[in-house]
């Protein structure tokens, strides 16, 4: 494979992962939500972060130990700030349903993920990809935008009453608020890039695996807010027996299951966009959201959830075919 090719087929093996961890969701029965989401977090965030960095890194903690304090502060914050966003895209879905929050915080996240991070490099604006780039962003967000208008049409024929206004306009709110603060992952990611500078540097790690101590870095701080959370809510709804309710071996194994490839797509996009270099998280993180938008989207048709709404679903289409476009622009800024 042509090395100039191999950073942007990890970026399209990521994006599998992402758009397909969220089918373990619809196996949480008969845990509660909370005991569910301890076990995928602690597996997502934690246990697979770690154990896969350190196949590859055997002086991770070397490694970590070594950089700046700063550095490893700021971006674990920036990880625990999309853990605050991960909760509040929970809250929006219960006011707004799940199109209109997923089309927000999709668009919001993948231009902000993408845009934070260019203006943070030197002399950005000077790059001769910069407008390229700017346009493959803009027209990410105009393909969300038609899938999230194509699936607000999909569940108005399929709902029997809708939300009331002022609960819509709050999740609204709620979710641009999600949106901002999902973008934080991959600000967080590349601010932690030091980290893997430390690793190549003074440990001789290749620049792909590097990537990977970011990312400990970054999900420390993500679990605690999203472990934190998990837990306060099995406290307030003394819900710990949840743990030992009958028949629940199949709701354990899609948590670890969807928490393998949770971090599978982190890890796997973080190795492409380290070898995209210093443009990598500008470039690389719209292209993943963007594709694991696509492919969640054909998760849900093989899955019957566009079954009896033609109009919506030719909507739906023109949105997809948008975010190809988009992506094949962005793809094409990185060469």
């Amino acid at each position: 494979m042509e090395i100039e090719l191999l950073p942007l087929v990890l970026v399209l093996l990521a994006s599998f992962f992402q758009g397909t961890f969220g089918l373990g969701m619809k196996y949480m029965a008969p845990l509660k939500w909370e005991a569910w989401w301890l076990i995928h977090a602690f597996v997502a965030m934690i246990l697979v972060p770690i154990l896969w960095a350190l196949l590859v890194i055997p002086d991770l903690f070397s490694v970590i130990a070594n950089t700046e304090s700063t550095v490893l502060w700021l971006a674990a914050f920036y990880g625990f700030l999309w853990g605050v966003g991960g909760i509040l895209f929970g809250v929006s879905v219960e006011k707004t349903g799940i199109s209109i929050t997923y089309g927000i915080v999709m668009g919001l996240a993948a231009s902000m993920g993408s845009i934070i991070p260019l203006f943070q490099i030197e002399g950005a604006i000077s790059q001769p990809s910069f407008p390229i780039i700017l346009v493959g962003v803009a027209l990410l967000l105009v393909g969300v935008a038609i899938t999230a208008i194509a699936g607000v049409q999909r569940d108005r024929l399929k709902a029997e009453s809708s939300a009331p206004d002022k609960a819509i306009k709050l999740g609204v709110f709620i979710a641009v608020a999600s949106g901002v603060l999902s973008a934080f992952l991959n600000v967080g990611f590349s601010n932690a890039a030091l980290v893997a500078k430390v690793a190549i540097d003074q440990y001789g790690v290749g620049t792909q695996n590097a990537s990977l101590a970011s990312w400990v870095v970054v999900l420390l701080g993500a679990f605690l807010m999203n472990g934190g959370y998990a837990i306060l809510r099995l406290a307030q709804n003394k819900s710990w027996g949840s743990y030992n309710s009958p028949s629940s071996r199949k709701a354990y194994t899609w948590a670890i299951v969807s928490g393998i490839f949770w971090f599978a797509a982190l890890g796997v996009y973080g190795q492409g966009a380290a070898l995209m270099g210093d443009m990598g998280p500008v470039i690389g993180w719209p292209i993943l959201l963007g594709l694991a938008l696509i492919i969640s989207n054909v998760w849900a048709y093989r899955a019957g959830e566009w079954k009896n709404a033609k109009k919506p679903f030719t909507i739906l289409l023109m949105g997809l075919g948008v975010l190809i476009l988009a992506i094949c622009i962005l793809g094409y800024s990185n060469y």
